[in-house]
């Protein structure tokens, strides 16, 4: 089947971590990395790592660029919020829908309240320059059912999904209409940030570390990718996308968004993720509700890996990687001299696997380099997260497997540490090293209770299988 064009003024801009090999000739990068060879015709289009849309030919190569995951839409233009409606699915939290109502003046609002204790009446919103229309639930259905119930009750080509304790930052609204541009998009959503300072250390952690933040770095929405879901707690959506994957699935009490989001790729569509966009949530910072939401995000990969048993591993790693780091860890000479060779062999291949494009072995040991590192960091942030009940009775049995958690344990939260910390938005307030490996522990101790419950509940092991590639 053929897919929609993409309009002329469309343009797009190569990433600026993709190495351009040679003349111009091959694009090494994406996620998962990946090498894309370019014809003559090609690289004459691409202009500093820029592509205009002009005709069918440019069109076609920009989609190309585009889901190769090496280059970024820069739409010209877009939808008008007229074509938007906001729809607000709200509990108890009067004051915060209030808020969140105030910023969102001169849009088509629906606040669907999903069996508040005191019900929320159009009243409420006095003086609010909306058109605001309230639907009730006479008792709490959850959230997903209450999302449905806004979607129904839209007619506009576009649809928000805003929770009632977030705070849309000024031109959040037109940086992500633009992506619509695209015919094949179907949902876009912003960076969630936390609220500017506090002195509580959970918010403060939250602030660097939030579940929700995405990170600074544009990016599609691909499972397995650097962004492989959004939070519905802010997202734009195509009325018409959603409604024919049939909305949220109102049988889920937790990963809801993420089976949309994988739900909608799986039938062809784009998601996109724009950190230019900036929408602030009150983060829970009371320890105990705060860890209590680890564990309920931990308890979603359990039902998520019923419905995409493809798309949900704790790791997804090279089988060549995950083998010379077993043999690393197991610190004998031997294996360590077999970690090697298997590293040497892992070059060779890549090296063959380039041939034909304009590179160096300089080229060659960088992303060796670069998939070995990787691999590591994620099977250390698997073995602190998803696996540490296995990884804390091998320790207490074996001196060897201590040291390999602890080194995998600091590694880990160090290296986050430094991520988050060049990642973090201005206003957030910096948090201490040795705070921050307090905190993440505790994150990743809770998250990994509420999968291990998750596991044991739906009785499939899923969620804990690594997915290894060849």
């Amino acid at each position: 089947m053929s897919q929609p064009r993409l309009p002329d003024g469309f343009a797009v801009q190569v990433d600026r971590r993709v190495r351009v090999l040679g003349d111009g000739s091959a694009l090494l990068g994406g996620s998962p990395t990946r090498l894309l060879k370019l014809a003559p015709a090609a690289q004459g289009m691409l202009s500093d790592g820029r592509l205009k849309v002009r005709d069918d030919l440019s069109a076609q190569l920009a989609r190309t660029l585009l889901d190769a995951t090496v280059a970024h839409p820069r739409p010209a233009g877009g939808p008008s919020h007229r074509d938007v409606t906001v729809v607000i699915p709200v509990r108890d939290n009067v004051s915060g829908v209030r808020r969140l109502v105030s910023q969102l003046r001169g849009l088509r609002v629906i606040v669907v309240d999903d069996g508040s204790a005191f019900p929320i009446e159009a009243e409420d919103f006095a003086g609010a320059h909306c058109d605001i229309e309230v639907l009730r639930h006479q008792r709490s259905k959850g959230p997903a059912a209450a999302r449905n119930a806004g979607l129904a009750a839209c007619a506009s080509e576009y649809v928000a999904f805003l929770d009632s304790d977030v705070s849309p930052r000024r031109g959040w609204l037109e940086a992500l209409l633009g992506h619509f541009c695209d015919p094949t998009v179907a949902l876009v959503a912003p960076r969630i940030v936390g609220p500017a300072h506090s002195e509580n250390l959970v918010a403060r952690y939250e602030a660097v570390h939030s579940s929700l933040d995405l990170g600074q770095r544009e990016a599609p929405v691909l499972p397995h990718s650097t962004v492989s879901y959004v939070p519905s707690a802010a997202i734009i959506c195509r009325r018409s996308a959603i409604t024919d994957v049939g909305g949220f699935d109102e049988t889920m009490q937790s990963g809801e968004d993420v089976d949309l989001c994988w739900r909608l790729i799986e039938v062809g569509a784009r998601l996109r993720y724009e950190p230019i966009a900036l929408v602030a949530h009150d983060h829970r910072t009371e320890l105990r509700d705060w860890l209590a939401r680890k564990a309920f995000y931990g308890g979603s990969a359990a039902p998520l890996s019923v419905r995409h048993p493809d798309k949900t591993a704790p790791v997804v790693i090279s089988g060549w990687a995950l083998m010379a780091w077993i043999l690393m860890a197991l610190g004998t000479s031997l294996s360590q001299l077999a970690s090697i060779v298997i590293a040497v062999l892992t070059g060779r291949r890549i090296a063959r696997a380039m041939r034909g494009a304009d590179t160096s072995i300089v080229d060659v040991v960088v992303i060796a380099t670069r998939g070995l590192w990787s691999a590591a960091l994620q099977l250390a942030s698997a073995l602190c997260r998803h696996y540490w009940p296995l990884a804390l009775i091998a320790a207490l049995t074996s001196r060897h497997c201590r040291r390999v958690l602890i080194v995998a344990a600091v590694m880990d939260g160090v290296v986050d540490w430094l991520r988050r910390r060049d990642s973090t938005s201005d206003d957030a307030e910096p948090i201490g090293l040795l705070t921050y490996l307090l905190l993440k522990r505790v994150d990743d101790l809770a998250y990994g209770l509420g999968l291990w419950w998750g596991v044991l509940r739906e009785r499939n092991l899923r969620a804990l299988k690594p997915q290894i590639r060849t």
